[in-house]
């Protein structure tokens, strides 16, 4: 390289680097004048500490379709198991820390609808599709929790067929209730509260499974088989289920531009993101063998089942009114971009919040009577959403 090829390298490589802090520190310009204006404003979104957006996501990570991690791995055997696990887990850390990079240097985006607009070039069609698939998203995890839910009372009250429908309505109405709250921060300890609850729920889970004589549906001279490889006949269609059950646990990049734009300091994200996926890790690779069902708590005893499922209640509460709140979120800030009502306690402000609320529960609690099947609509939701979100 001659001298002059050299000079123009090394100003070249200064006017990138110079380039690349103009360019963050526009992005810290935007971040303190919206600070500062939200500093006059009766609610304030941007509140949100690592250890609050921690406590978020472990709410969504370490969530009920956990459970459906034992019969994943039934299906696939463990080796194949535990490496989907491990593989899923990379690609989602990965895109995640450039989902939260992007968002570092553009602090004006509110959630994934704004990056799918940008993408495409400021597309307000790419805007709106993407905004479309976002809801669907979230009400159907809404969704699968009115499901959940309702074979939790139906399990703990003995109840019949009939009256899961009464106890998804319950679900439902007592979920739209913990929805109410309209900045991210006033949700956070009842996010620490939920995943608390659901680890010990699924260590009751273990050690029950390994206490009793034998699993719930046991037949005589079968006995429970733990497999490194999946057992010859396995479809594939089984084996896809079984995939996409695993990934749909892992993937939630969808909500976390909603959590990097509550944050005070944005920086921080990686801390709360790392802790998780370590958390994730550990908790997601449990065993499982032919009797597993999902969730897992399906193969316990009666009285085992109770007693582990019975924790599982403020997860399945917390995280479908978490969706909720992001879905109302998002279609409040639309209709009040520039408006008082979006950041003061006005009436109008407040009846539009709930009945946007209410209307995401509405048709969670329709799409749950339709698809009735807690690892069919994992897959569905893993196939329909995930490639796209994650």
């Amino acid at each position: 390289m001659s001298a002059d090829e050299k000079v123009d390298f090394r100003h070249s490589a200064k006017a990138s680097f110079d380039s690349a802090s103009d360019l963050e520190s526009d992005a810290e310009k935007v971040l303190d004048a919206q600070l500062q204006q939200e500093s006059t404003h009766e609610i304030k979104y941007r509140t949100c500490s690592w250890q609050k957006t921690a406590a978020l996501l472990f709410s969504e990570y370490i969530c009920l379709a956990i459970l459906s991690f034992p019969w994943s791995y039934s299906v696939l055997g463990m080796a194949p198991g535990i490496i989907v696990t491990f593989a899923v887990a990379a690609s989602v850390q990965y895109t995640s820390l450039i989902l939260w990079r992007y968002c570092l240097k553009h602090p004006e985006v509110r959630d994934v609808c704004d990056i799918g607009r940008n993408l495409f070039g400021g597309s307000q069609v790419a805007y709106n599709v993407t905004a479309v698939f976002f809801i669907l998203n979230n009400t159907f995890i809404q969704a699968l929790h009115c499901l959940v839910g309702a074979k939790l009372l139906n399990t703990l009250t003995n109840g019949t067929a009939a009256c899961t429908v009464v106890w998804s309505i319950v679900t439902a109405v007592v979920c739209f209730f913990i929805s109410l709250p309209r900045p991210l921060s006033q949700m956070s300890q009842l996010g620490t509260f939920s995943a608390a609850t659901m680890f010990i729920a699924v260590l009751l889970a273990i050690i029950f499974a390994g206490i009793q004589e034998h699993p719930f549906g046991y037949i005589e001279g079968m006995e429970p088989l733990v497999t490194r490889l999946p057992v010859p006949g396995t479809t594939y269609v089984a084996g896809m289920s079984a995939f996409l059950n695993i990934t749909y646990t892992f993937v939630g990049q969808i909500t976390l531009p909603s959590f990097i734009a509550e944050m005070k300091n944005p920086k921080d994200f990686p801390k709360a993101l790392w802790a998780v996926t370590i958390a994730e890790v550990v908790v997601f690779t449990l065993c499982g063998n032919q009797y597993m069902e999902a969730p897992a708590f399906g193969s316990l005893q009666p009285i085992y089942k109770k007693i582990a499922f019975s924790f599982a209640i403020p997860t399945i509460i917390f995280l479908g009114s978490l969706y909720s709140s992001v879905s109302a979120r998002f279609v409040f800030f639309r209709l009040f971009r520039d408006s008082k009502h979006r950041h003061s306690n006005t009436v109008v402000g407040w009846t539009t919040w709930i009945g946007i609320v209410a209307a995401t529960w509405i048709a969670a609690f329709v799409i749950a009577e339709i698809i009735p099947f807690f690892s069919d609509m994992l897959s569905l939701m893993s196939s329909l959403f995930d490639g796209w979100f994650g």
